[in-house]
C-alpha cells in the first residue's frame, strides 16, 4: 500500500494542477479518490496518465454506482494503476440518464467494454464511444439490471432451447430457495450439538473411546 503521506502530496499536486477540473481529493481507505467534473474527465485522466507525478497508464476498471434519490443519480468511477510509481488513484465523475460523459476509449483502449458494461448495466450513455451496445443482457432486453429502481418481475429472458433446436423467450424467474437442513449429518443441526466427533474429545480433556 502506498504511503498515505505521498498520497496526500500526490493529490495536491493534482488539485493545483488541475483546479478548474477536479473538484476535490482525498485518501480514503489507503487510496487516492479524485473527484472530477464529468465534462473535463478527459483531460483528467490524460495528465493522470502523462504526468511524470503520476503516470497512471494502466485502466483497471470503469464501473457505475446508483444513487436514486439525486438529481444526477449515477457515479463513474475509473480505477487506474501506476506501475512505475507502484500507485493507485480513483477517478469519480457525476452522471445523469441523459447527459453522456465523454469516452476514455481514445486513451485507454480496455475502456471500450467497460464502458458498454456501464451503460448496459446502468444506462449511462459515453460520448463518441466507437461501440456503445449491450455487452452482458441479452438481445433486446429493455431496461439496465443494476439500478436500485429496477423490478425483479415483469421481464423475459432468452436462451437457445436444445430440445426445441431455436431460440426461446421466457419470463425471468427469480425463485429464492430455503435452505434444507440435513439432520442426520453430523455437521447439521440440533442432534449434533450433542454429538462427540472424532477429535473433539482432546478439547474436553477425554480420553478416546
Amino acid at each position: 500500500m502506498a504511503d498515505e503521506a505521498a498520497l496526500q502530496e500526490l493529490g495536491q499536486h493534482i488539485g493545483a494542477v488541475l483546479a478548474d477540473q477536479v473538484i476535490a481529493t482525498s485518501v480514503v481507505h489507503g487510496e487516492l479518490m479524485v473527484t472530477a467534473r464529468a465534462e473535463h474527465v478527459l483531460k483528467v485522466v490524460t495528465f493522470l496518465r502523462d504526468d511524470p507525478q503520476c503516470l497512471f497508464k494502466v485502466l483497471i476498471d470503469i464501473c457505475g454506482v446508483d444513487f436514486p434519490e439525486r438529481a444526477k443519480r449515477f457515479d463513474v468511477v475509473y480505477n487506474l494503476l501506476s506501475m512505475v510509481h507502484n500507485q493507485r488513484v480513483r477517478v469519480k465523475v457525476e452522471a445523469d440518464e441523459m447527459s453522456p460523459v465523454p469516452s476514455v476509449t481514445g486513451l485507454h483502449n480496455s475502456a471500450n467494454w467497460f464502458e458498454r458494461e456501464v451503460w448496459d448495466m446502468y444506462g449511462v450513455m459515453f460520448e463518441d464511444h466507437p461501440d456503445l451496445r449491450r455487452l452482458l443482457t441479452d438481445y433486446g432486453f429493455e431496461g439496465h439490471p443494476l439500478r436500485k429502481d429496477f423490478p425483479l418481475t415483469g421481464y423475459v429472458e432468452v436462451r437457445y432451447d436444445e430440445e426445441r433446436k431455436r431460440v426461446v423467450y421466457e419470463p425471468v424467474k427469480l425463485p429464492q430457495e430455503f435452505r434444507k437442513f440435513d439432520f442426520l449429518s453430523p455437521w447439521e443441526g440440533a442432534a449434533a450439538a450433542a454429538q462427540v466427533l472424532p477429535g473433539d474429545e482432546k478439547a474436553d480433556g477425554q480420553e478416546p473411546g
